[in-house]
């Protein structure tokens, strides 16, 4: 190939394209195209600064972009007879071919360079990860390139632009839409044992997340290579159309073309199995941890690792992503390991001898609903993973949307290399955390997920607190440990005084707790016979303290109100604003300002990004212990306020006390502490300390953060919630049991980047919100009050008059309830206009809010529309008044207009 020629035709049609407003045109309806997909109304609900959005959807917008760029590129030459011109020059088809080629991918790249200004909104929004960024526009460029060549294929079987626009389309919608056609993975699958994308959105979606993978580098390379080998073969037609030879030509090109494209495919496909790719995501998601290749290296060469996937060969859409890191990261691990570590992967289908093998195995399927062509299924999806050595085996059941799978695969190694596994006890108190026989509902309940989670690491036995507790643990849990009788509370203070590491989880509202609110220290102790048939219930015994847990806590040097719960009015998901309560509380590492970090940095929770917590209580430093204080979680400053225990419970019909929703929220400028670590002042780590001296533990005051329904929240991603709930338990006990190894690898994923602009325009309007509601509210008890007093004046005038008068006894009685039935009806009257008038200003100052908060919404989304175009307009304005002006030089004046 001579490159003066391959120029030459470049520059021609460079030069053509943009030799009008056609080719800004284009740009600036790409660009707002692009804006408008990348900053829609889910953009702003999900709160997070990234192009996620524009992803999901650029395959579509490429759809109609790419054959506008292309439907010209050989159907005008065609129509205006210049092709043959062309083809007479002293150049080759080839060269032709690849100038009209790189004519069409520049402007497609100016096209994307200008749409660079998307990211230039976002970090006005908040901060984007750039490694992340420049892998998106990356898969941008390489799908854009593919497809524009099948784009020049459909100009080239035409000369009107217009069928080569439609053609364009079609073309290019085999590679987009092949996934989706109904059928064809099982198909690939049972025929081909492929399980590999074949569409264009598979392959772009590992750009997207961050990856460089060469498949999919091959994959757009081997699409333009293949779709311009269509050119070539269509331009070169005419050498051979008319010949003797032309049918036997035709079949030999068709050969071609099929043999060409089976070994593209598996070139792909080779490279896909691989799994060579570059990480570039600011957190190296994709990439092996130091701890994950230390535990690699230090595999015994006497015990080596067997690991069993047994993995369905299609998932449902959303377990995708999953299925595939599974088998990527057993794929690394299998690499990295060499012959101490034996991988085998397995294809389950259900009812299957591989499915039976599982089973046996302690795999069982997890049934997942799904929609496929609008209809809905309930599928067994298989995602389990069985780890063995010569020193133990650790069954992983389900690798679910929120599993960190790395994670669960290097914890899983490490535990099954070690020789003897730590011990967790679990303290025995009502909270039933290790399930057994319920006496109240006469029900077996399950053991917490947390316990199983535990179990895949530690050895976790029951502690009772009816003797003195002399088990050999590594770590003792207590979870609602105020519900203890006084002997049991004295057995764990006893224990803890000794210097023994505990995790104490307790809460003034667990909210969780079945039933209703039995389990909050302030409730009587239940019967431990329970009641039927309306017996009445045996009174159960006193709590130790009267629920107040305050040896425990004098123990630990702490203070803790039980009476005191905890709201935020901000939520850091606007999807679910007005749908969480405020008590649902949002602990998010995105404050600016150090000293009201919600995280604080410490070894157990700095790294973690999100976590929620229901009804929290809130502990503080006793000024008397000598214990070191370390704050592990805290409230956010400024939007967190706090409920007293009459304020958000009611009396119950059946005795007891049940949740109401308080009549409005007061929030402060205080920053309240959820969790902290108490420990003797110099000490570092319980594995570190020579001697036992002081109390070591940490205290949560918010037990529903590892319940059931957390839990799942967590393991499930429900509600496109990522949470660290059990992520911030796990570290808790690792690092008092004083196995630290997989803190940090637990830490690994993607920043939580919201848009902290945005987030900091709302914040000013729902504090003011919060002030006027507030207001409202101190401005009707004052009116009340007020009216509550002129009726006790009127009645004690009303007494005077009657009293001086010659009136008995008795009438004055009556005179003087009558004048108060009337009176107290006006009282009623009364509050029920300031009650109507304080509701409605409550209405209208929140629908002004509202409001204000959709402006600002809409100013930023103004933003990120009308900021993209406009270098490409300007540019645009200035080529055209520049070739105006050249246009004009140099002719007389006089044949001017």
């Amino acid at each position: 190939m001579r490159s003066n020629v391959i120029l030459a035709v470049f520059k021609r049609n460079v030069t053509s394209y943009f030799s009008g407003m056609l080719g800004y045109l284009f740009i600036v309806v790409f660009v707002v195209a692009g804006a408008f997909l990348a900053f829609n109304e889910d953009f702003f609900a999900d709160n997070l600064a990234n192009l996620d959005q524009l992803s999901a959807r650029f395959p579509l917008l490429l759809l109609f972009i790419v054959p506008a760029i292309t439907m010209t590129a050989w159907a005008d030459e065609k129509k205006l007879g210049t092709d043959e011109l062309l083809f007479t020059l002293p150049a080759s088809d080839f060269e032709i071919l690849i100038g009209k080629y790189l004519a069409v991918l520049s402007v497609y790249t100016v096209a994307l360079i200008f749409s660079l200004t998307h990211a230039f909104v976002l970090s006005i929004l908040g901060n984007p990860d750039w490694g992340l960024i420049f892998t998106t526009y990356l898969g941008y460029w390489l799908a854009g390139g593919a497809l524009l060549a099948a784009g020049m294929f459909a100009s080239v079987l035409t000369s009107s632009a217009t069928i080569a626009f439609v053609l364009g389309t079609a073309i290019c919608a085999i590679p987009i839409f092949i996934d989706r056609i109904p059928g064809i993975s099982t198909f690939l699958h049972d025929t081909l044992g492929i399980t590999e994308p074949l569409g264009v959105s598979g392959h772009l979606q590992g750009f997207t997340s961050g990856k460089v993978t060469y498949s999919g580098i091959f994959y757009f390379v081997g699409l333009t290579a293949f779709f311009l080998y269509l050119n070539s073969v269509v331009i070169a037609r005419r050498h051979w159309a008319g010949g003797k030879n032309a049918k036997e030509m035709g079949a030999q090109y068709i050969i071609r073309t099929a043999c060409l494209a089976i070994a593209l495919m598996s070139l792909t496909y080779s490279l896909a199995v691989a799994g060579m790719d570059v990480d570039t995501t600011s957190e190296h998601l994709h990439t092996l941890s130091p701890t994950s290749l230390d535990i690699l290296k230090e595999l015994d060469d006497e015990r080596p690792v067997t690991i069993q996937a047994f993995i369905s060969p299609e998932v449902p859409q959303e377990y995708v992503p999953v299925r595939k890191e599974l088998i990527d990261k057993l794929r690394e691990y299998d690499k990295r390991g060499g012959k101490n570590i034996q991988v085998r992967f397995v294809d389950v289908e259900p009812y299957s001898e591989a499915a039976e093998e599982a089973g046996s195995l302690g795999i069982e399927p997890r049934q997942i609903q799904s929609q496929d062509n609008g209809r809905f299924s309930v599928e067994d999806v298989y995602l389990g993973v069985v780890m063995s050595s010569g020193f133990d085996t650790v069954i992983i059941p389900f690798f679910d949307r929120g599993t960190p799978i790395e994670y669960e695969l290097t914890r899983s190694l490490g535990t099954v290399t070690t020789e003897k596994r730590r011990r967790v006890g679990i303290l025995a108190t009502d909270a039933n955390v290790l399930g057994g026989f319920d006496q109240q509902s006469f029900r077996s309940q399950p053991e917490w997920q947390i316990v199983s989670e535990l179990k895949k690491q530690y050895d976790v036995i029951e502690v009772s607190p009816d003797s003195p507790i002399e088990a050999e643990i590594d770590v003792l849990i207590a979870v609602l440990p105020s519900s203890l009788t006084q002997p049991q509370m004295d057995n764990l203070v006893a224990y803890v005084e000794s210097g023994n590491p505990i995790l104490v989880f307790d809460d003034p509202v667990p909210r969780f707790f079945p039933p209703g609110l039995q389990g909050a220290p302030l409730e009587a102790k239940p019967s431990p016979g329970g009641g039927m048939f309306g017996m009445q219930q045996q009174q159960g015994e006193p709590k130790a303290d009267n629920g107040l847990a305050t040896s425990l806590l004098d123990a630990m040097g702490l203070r803790w109100d039980v009476t005191e719960s905890l709201f935020d009015l901000t939520n850091p998901h606007p999807r679910y604003a007005n749908v969480f309560p405020k008590e649902l509380i949002f602990l998010a590492d995105t404050e600016e300002d150090p000293e009201s970090q919600q995280i604080p940095d410490n070894p157990i929770s700095s790294g973690l990004q999100e976590m929620i917590v229901f009804y929290p209580g809130f502990i503080e430093r006793d000024p008397n212990t000598q214990l070191e204080f370390i704050e592990l979680l805290r409230s956010r400053k400024s939007s967190t306020g706090v409920s007293m225990w009459d304020q958000i419970t009611t009396p119950g019909i059946f005795g007891g006390r049940q949740l109401r929703q308080p009549d409005f929220y007061r929030a402060d400028d205080e920053s309240y502490v959820l969790a902290a670590m108490v420990r003797p002042e110099g000490a570092k780590s319980p594995a570190e300390m020579d001697e036992k001296k002081g109390v070591y533990g940490i205290f949560v005051a918010d037990i529903d953060m590892i319940n059931d329904v957390m839990f799942d929240v967590w393991q499930r991603q429900m509600y496109d919630l990522k949470i660290d709930n059990v992520l911030f338990v796990l570290n808790c006990v690792d690092y008092l049991a004083g196995d630290e190894r997989f803190i940090e690898l637990r830490k690994r994923r993607a920043m939580h980047r919201t848009l902290t602009a945005l987030e900091k325009e709302k914040r000013t309007f729902e504090q003011r919100r919060s002030e006027e509601v507030e207001k409202a509210n101190d401005e009707a008890e004052t009116a009340v009050e007020e009216a509550k007093e002129r009726l006790d004046g009127v009645l004690e005038s009303l007494r005077e008059e009657m009293q001086k008068g010659n009136v008995d006894a008795g009438a004055i009685q009556v005179r003087l309830r009558n004048a108060q039935e009337a009176e107290n009806r006006k009282l009623a009257q009364k509050e029920k206009e300031i009650e109507r008038a304080k509701n409605e200003r409550v209405r209208r100052v929140r629908i002004e809010t509202e409001q204000e908060i959709r402006k600002i919404e809409r100013g930023f989304w103004m933003l990120g529309v009308l900021i993209p175009p406009i270098p490409a307009i300007l540019l645009g304005v200035i080529v055209v008044v520049a070739r105006l002006f050249s246009e004009r030089k140099g002719i007389s004046e006089d044949r001017l207009r």
